[in-house]
This record gives structure tokens, sequence and C-alpha cells, in this order.
């Protein structure tokens, strides 16, 4: 390749190692995120609550509403529909990624070790793209092997979702394939 020619990096390059954010639509989208190394900085009820809650809240506050979720010692996922300008996801995932790690790190008597690696963005545009990404996050804990039913997993979306949509609703939901959907979710 000629360098004269390539890419440069800020002009267009998109390098294999860090994933593209390129938000310039509202809409929904689907977020996964993964520890670094993928260590289980958030193993046990205690820390899984706390990121749990943190991911919630944090949504709330810049204005996402969260649709599905789901949170796991090593990593998380979620869709949720963007505020009215959705660039302010990079914003979520660092006051997010940012109090997560002080903390975890502040329990762990640990400090400035990484905690999250990186994140991943997908803008959902298709109708079906979206239903069978709720989906599969509700039913996350069950591909994780830690449930059999994806209510029974506390620290999702599942069980709000099984209490307040209505049946037919779930139903169609859960009838979408999830198994060929393309998640980085090797955790």
């Amino acid at each position: 390749m000629n360098p004269d020619t390539a890419p440069k990096a800020g002009h267009g390059a998109h390098w294999h190692h860090s994933p593209a954010h390129l938000l310039v639509e509202r809409g929904a989208y689907m977020v996964t995120a993964g520890t670094y190394m993928k260590e289980h900085f958030f193993a046990g009820n205690e820390r899984l609550r706390f990121l749990h809650d943190a991911l919630l809240d944090t949504a709330a506050e810049l204005g996402w509403g969260l649709q599905a979720w789901a949170v796991f010692p090593n990593h998380y996922h979620f869709v949720g529909v963007s505020p009215e300008k959705p660039d302010t996801l990079r914003v979520f995932i660092k006051i997010l990624h940012g109090r997560t790690s002080r903390e975890i790190n502040k329990r762990d008597n640990t400090t400035g070790r990484q905690v999250w690696h990186q994140y991943w963005d997908t803008r959902l545009s298709y109708e079906r793209s979206y239903y069978a990404r709720l989906h599969y996050v509700h039913a996350n804990a069950v591909h994780h092997g830690l449930v059999k039913n994806p209510a029974l997993y506390p620290w999702c979306s599942a069980a709000r979702f099984e209490s307040e949509a209505p049946p037919a609703f779930q139903k169609m939901i859960y009838s979408f394939p999830i198994d060929k959907i393309n998640v980085a979710d090797v955790f």
C-alpha cells in the first residue's frame, strides 16, 4: 500500500482493534462492553447489583431509554433508544465506566487498574433486527448457561419485560431467532 494514499487516523480509518463508534442518527442501539482481559471484576451479587444499578442510573441521567439489559461479572449488553443527540452514548459509556472502575478499584484497594476494555455499538435500523436483539439481551443469561428461564436472572430486564409487556408482545419477541445474531459475546 502506498503510504501517501493510505487512510490516515481520523480520516476514515477504522482499525481492527478498535470498533468505530459512528453515532449520527437518533434511534435504537445495541451496546456490548467487556472488561479488560475478560476479568470477572463484577463477580458476586453485591458487585452485579452495583453494575446493574449504575447502568440504569446513568441511562436515566442521560436520557437513554433502556429497552433490554443484562449485566455479568465481565461484560454487559443493552438495547436502548437514544435521546435527541445519540452521540451522548460516548458520554454515557465514559461516565458508566469511570464510576464503576473507580468503585471496583476502591473496593479492591487498587488504584489506576484498568477495568473496562472497550465497547461495541450497533444502530438497529430494521425492526426485525431490533426485536431479535431484544430477545437476545433478555435471554443472554440463558445463553451463558446461568439460568434456564431468563426471568430468573436478577441482573437483567427479562423479569420486568415478562411482568409488564403484554403476553402477545412477549411471545412475538421470544419468537425471533437469535442464533445468527453477530454480537461480541465471547466472555
